[in-house]
């Protein structure tokens, strides 16, 4: 079956989902997203992701056209349509066809776009043994120029620090802030445990507010482990006992190496894994 994609008011085969080479999500990055998971039909935490959107959207002063609950009842549509039980699923909003300027009046209608699909973000033997990842030289947006909160479609710094990671063999990159402490990765926020405690960068640090993050603080809590959110440095990373990354699409995987130094044993924590398990036990509660 044709996988279907909701373009702008109707649903359409993928090979008709074109954006206009005049819509300024892609002249200029002009938008804003949001990446979704569902389990076994359930969407998961989907109010959630539809406010962050449309507060990236009031952000940036883009109008989505759709109320909130028309564009969860299109998310679940889109599933439906598609035969899909556990899936990403992308929600777009662009600011529009406009002219070639990059004046956003110019363009008079917003364009919304969703795509529900598979996607796998690393192998399965990394989440059994552990990411290797480096430190790299590109620094995180900082927060005056373009805020890390607004989760936008210019994802170019992330994808500068990808380019970088790749190039060095590595499967993941750390992006320290302006200040040179420590923010997140690609598409993930970062986690550490230091003497029995569960650290992570405070959201001053430059951090998109991840909705796993907030599930993961929580999850915490409830099996009794301390959670401090603070400013870090590599040197928190280096000494800890265990490190962790999370976000919708990676969900939870170890950290073993950083800039070559071994985490903890060189292996999947303690409490990484008793996070992991009790997020997956979460995930099919609510799915059930």
């Amino acid at each position: 079956m044709a996988l279907k994609i909701y373009l702008n008011g109707k649903f359409v085969p993928k090979e008709k989902a074109v954006v206009s080479v005049f819509d300024h999500g892609l002249l200029y990055g002009d938008g804003v997203f949001e990446g979704i998971r569902s389990y076994n039909g359930c969407v998961f935490k989907l109010d959630e992701h539809v406010d962050r959107l449309y507060n990236s959207a009031q952000a940036i002063a883009l109008r989505i056209p759709l109320s909130k609950q028309q564009m969860k009842e299109k998310v679940l549509q889109a599933l439906k349509l598609n035969r899909l039980r556990d899936a990403y699923i992308r929600l777009v909003v662009t600011r529009g066809k406009g002219d070639l300027g990059l004046d956003p009046v110019k363009c008079p209608a917003p364009f919304v776009f969703i795509i529900a699909d598979k996607i796998a973000l690393y192998p399965d033997a990394l989440y059994r043994k552990g990411l290797e990842i480096i430190t790299v030289s590109v620094r995180r947006n900082n927060p005056e120029a373009i805020n890390p909160m607004i989760k936008s479609l210019n994802y170019l710094n992330n994808i500068l620090a990808k380019i970088e990671a790749n190039n060095a063999g590595m499967p993941e990159a750390l992006l320290l802030n302006s200040g040179g402490y420590v923010s997140e990765c690609t598409g993930e926020n970062v986690f550490a445990v230091r003497d029995g405690i569960l650290m992570t960068p405070h959201t001053s640090c430059g951090i998109l507010e991840g909705i796993t993050r907030k599930i993961v603080i929580e999850l915490a809590e409830k099996l009794n482990l301390p959670v401090k959110e603070s400013v870090m440095t590599r040197h928190d990373l280096y000494t800890a006992s265990e490190c962790f990354l999370c976000g919708t699409a990676a969900e939870l995987v170890s950290v073993v190496k950083i800039d070559g130094r071994v985490i903890g044993n060189g292996k999947p924590g303690r409490w990484t894994v008793r996070l992991s398990k009790a997020y997956k036990e979460l995930v099919k509660s609510m799915a059930e």
